[in-house]
This record gives C-alpha cells, sequence and structure tokens, in this order.
C-alpha cells in the first residue's frame, strides 16, 4: 500500500520550541501550516517567524500535531481527535501515560486516528524564539502507534518526521518510555544529582572545574518544571533503572571502603563498555576515535582559522570541545578525529605554528 501523500495543511497546537520548528520545517516544504496557542503571544511570534497562521474557525487540517506541555498532552489530544476528523499526533516525551487519558476518554472510532510520536531533539532554551527548521534534520522520531492505530494515520505520522528532515523509527509506547527513560530521562537525573554537590561548594574547589564536570551536568541546566512533568509521567520506567543505579552505587561505595581495585576496574570497564555501545554516525557503530588537543588564543577570529587550517589538513572533525583555562586568554579546544587520522593533523596543525598537547 502506498504511504498517503501529507499535502496539509498541518495544524500545531502548542507554539513552544518544538510546535514551532515543526511548523518552520513544514512551511520549507511547501504545506500550509495553522498555529495554535493558549498564548497568542506564542502564536504571533512563531507567524512573525514564518511557522504559519493562527488557524481560524473554518480551517480543516490533515494532520494535527499536539505539542504542548506533558502534564496536558493526553487532555489535548483529546480535544484535537474530538475537534478535527484529521489524524492526530504528539511530540510529547513520554508516550504510555498520555495513551491511557486518550484511550479512557476517546471512543475507537477517534482513537484509531491517534498516533504518538516523539523527535528527539531539542535545546536548553525554550519558546518559539528558539525554534529552527533544522532541529529536526537527521534526527531520529520515534513514531509509537498503539494497538488500534489506523495504518494510514502510522504512515502520515512517518510522512511528517521524514518531511521535517528526521528519520523516523516505530516503536510501541512502551518500548519507547524504557527507551527514553535508559537514553535520556535517566542521564539527565544522574545529571541534576551531580550537579547539585557543586551548588554549595567552595569556590576555590570550583575553580578547579574543567571540562568533564561541564560535559556530565550540561543537561542538569534544562527547564526544572518540564522535567518534573517528564519523569513523575515515566516513572514507571525509571524506578527500575534507579534501582539498577542504586546496587551498583553501594558496590562502589563498598569497593572504595575495601580499596577493592578489581571490582572498581570492573565498574569502570562497564563505563567504557557503555560509551562504545552508543550509536556512531549515521546510526552505525562507532569508530574509534583520538582526541587532539590545541591552544587557541581568545580572539576573535582564531577559532575559524584552526578550522580552516584543521580543514586544509584534509582530516574530518567528528566532535569539538572547548574548554577555557582560567586566569589565561586561551582556550584549550579538543578536536575529535579519527584515531587513524590523530598524528597527521597534530603535524599539520604544528606546521602552520598551533601549539598542540599530545
Amino acid at each position: 500500500m502506498a504511504e498517503p501523500a501529507l499535502v496539509g495543511p498541518v495544524e500545531v497546537v502548542g507554539t513552544g520550541l518544538l510546535g514551532t520548528s515543526i511548523g518552520l520545517a513544514c512551511r520549507r516544504a511547501g504545506l500550509e501550516v495553522l498555529l495554535t496557542d493558549l498564548n497568542a503571544e506564542h502564536v504571533r511570534t512563531a507567524s512573525g517567524l514564518g511557522a504559519g497562521r493562527a488557524r481560524t474557525p473554518g480551517d480543516r487540517p490533515q494532520l494535527v500535531v499536539v505539542a504542548v506541555p506533558p502534564d496536558h498532552l493526553g487532555e489535548a489530544v483529546v480535544a484535537a481527535l474530538a475537534a478535527t476528523d484529521a489524524v492526530v499526533t504528539d511530540v510529547g516525551s513520554v508516550k504510555s501515560e498520555p495513551q491511557r487519558v486518550v484511550a479512557a476518554a476517546s471512543g475507537p472510532a477517534s482513537l484509531r486516528r491517534y498516533v504518538g510520536g516523539h523527535p528527539m531533539a531539542g535545546s536548553e532554551r525554550s519558546g518559539p524564539l528558539a525554534a529552527s527548521a533544522a532541529l529536526f534534520d537527521g534526527r531520529p522520531w520515534a513514531v509509537t502507534p498503539h494497538d488500534t492505530s489506523d495504518p494510514t494515520a502510522t504512515s502520515l505520522v512517518e510522512s511528517l518526521a521524514r518531511l521535517c528532515g528526521a528519520v523516523p523509527v516505530l516503536m510501541t509506547p512502551d518500548e519507547h518510555d524504557h527507551a527514553v527513560a535508559r537514553t535520556s530521562h535517566l542521564p539527565h537525573l544522574l545529571a541534576v544529582l551531580v550537579a547539585g554537590r557543586l551548588a554549595d561548594a567552595p569556590a576555590g574547589q570550583l575553580a578547579l572545574s574543567g571540562q568533564g564536570v561541564r560535559d556530565v551536568t550540561r543537561v542538569a541546566g534544562g527547564d526544572p518544571g518540564l522535567w518534573q512533568q517528564i519523569v513523575t509521567l515515566n516513572a514507571e520506567a525509571l524506578r527500575g533503572l534507579l534501582a539498577e543505579v542504586r546496587e551498583e552505587l553501594d558496590v562502589l561505595q563498598n569497593a572504595l571502603t575495601q580499596g577493592d581495585r578489581p571490582v572498581l576496574a570492573d565498574l569502570l570497564e562497564r563505563g567504557v563498555a557503555g560509551t562504545r555501545a552508543i550509536p556512531g554516525k549515521h546510526g552505525g557503530p562507532a569508530g574509534a576515535t583520538r582526541s587532539v588537543y590545541v591552544s587557541v588564543p581568545d580572539h576573535p577570529g582564531e577559532l575559524a582559522r584552526l578550522f580552516a587550517d584543521a580543514g586544509a589538513s584534509g582530516v574530518n572533525i567528528e566532535d569539538v570541545h572547548i574548554d577555557h583555562d582560567p586566569g589565561r586568554p586561551v582556550g584549550l579546544v579538543e578536536l575529535v578525529v579519527d584515531e587513524t587520522r590523530a598524528e597527521h593533523l597534530l603535524e599539520s596543525l604544528e606546521s602552520r605554528d598551533w601549539v598542540t598537547h599530545r
């Protein structure tokens, strides 16, 4: 059966970061977009950015995308199903609990038109001004039909994901919630706990902060109100993982108390194995990489010069991290490259008078 064509209009309910970004992506593809939000100023802002126009009573969308906060997701989907005969999807980060709300409040015919979704993209920033048509490019987009979802509705939601530049990944609501608990929600909570140890730390200790602590705690800066909703709604999937972490913390505590280096080594090796299990570029296995460190003066244009010189070496940069050197007008840039190309990059940069660290 041919995939149904997404021709629009697409209605977006909720014009924050994700909703406005979906509107911009749909407009980029030439679709008409209708915008709805309890906050009229958000609609005006999103419309001014080119994400669509305010919905009027006579409009009949082909697809409704609900992009409201998690606590209101189920009721907003129910309202959309009742107000239109369109296929309805959402972009919530938890799927099972909203699905239960929708199933309890909607008849079988309406329920067939609902297919959950969750683009794995976002930002520490929020609101329509943070939106981008490119937010979803190359990102996974979970599509989570329930047992009675119409297959054509599922295909339409997959079409939306592709139109927005994302890669649709089909899974059940429960599979989704357990996956994001492991790969997103648990890491966020652990980052929060680590960051919380810094809040009352003496200034002299914080002066030693390096890139490692910034890497571990970065996501802890997310909106506490939003994350409270997310982890509460996904508590069932999170409880088991947190129990596993608590057990390993007990093992770690005992190993440190007893000086048990073999146990410590096993825990550390498991961490290494976990980092290697994360998919690499294009979803394939992560390749062996090596970091090349370069001192960069804190002056305008220096980063651009470094990237230009790295490009001239013919070595592809896989990732970049920047750490500032306290007390000196110099930053330390970490260029992550294929392990077999690291020496060539070092020699090439040194020949262009860059100070590198091996």
